[in-house]
């Protein structure tokens, strides 16, 4: 039995799941979520757990359990809570600023960089513009966005300029170094 597929999920207080026969659909504080659930794979409601269940231990259907598991216990999180991803901005002339909705971005280009967010994705940047926040209910869109924001300039190794995860550390390389001259 999968060990993640088989832990149940708790519902927090606010959150209210509806499930039909092959889709479950979560409403809570900050919104919205459904997901389609695959054929084999069960859902069920007691009080307030979500349980999945599997009808047998065939390969397929142990991946898909703890996949739905998984993804059911995102969408809780999401519209309980909600998700952010935050980006830094490393660079002389590199920042960010909000122009109404979508981010504008200046990275070292001849133009400024322009990002639309999605439906359900905000932006924020902070004071020193360096920094940009991206908040939303669905873990995998707020993912996708930063990772699509981060490629647009991502930080190079030797000088360190570029957009990275708040998290992430960019190992830094050598530059050319001064041989002994003949």
């Amino acid at each position: 039995m999968s060990r993640i597929g088989r832990k149940p999920i708790e519902i927090p207080k606010g959150v209210t799941v509806q499930v039909t026969q092959n889709k479950v659909e979560f409403k809570g504080p900050k919104g919205t979520l459904a997901i389609d659930i695959k054929h084999p794979i069960t859902v069920t409601v007691d009080g307030t757990t979500l349980t999945v269940v599997r009808p047998d231990d065939t390969s397929t259907n142990r991946s898909l359990h703890g996949l739905t598991r998984a993804l059911l216990s995102n969408m809780v999180d999401g519209v309980a809570k909600g998700f952010e991803r935050k980006l830094l901005i490393t660079g002389v002339g590199y920042r960010a600023t909000l122009d109404g909705k979508r981010l504008s971005m200046a990275l070292g280009f001849s133009h400024p960089v322009y990002v639309e967010p999605p439906n359900g994705i905000s932006f924020e940047v902070g004071k020193t513009q360096t920094d940009i926040t991206i908040r939303g209910i669905d873990k995998a869109l707020v993912g996708q966005v930063a990772a699509n924001i981060r490629k647009l300039k991502e930080s190079e190794p030797y000088k360190g300029k570029g957009i990275r995860y708040e998290d992430e550390v960019i190992r830094r390389k050598a530059g050319k170094s001064v041989s002994g001259g003949k």
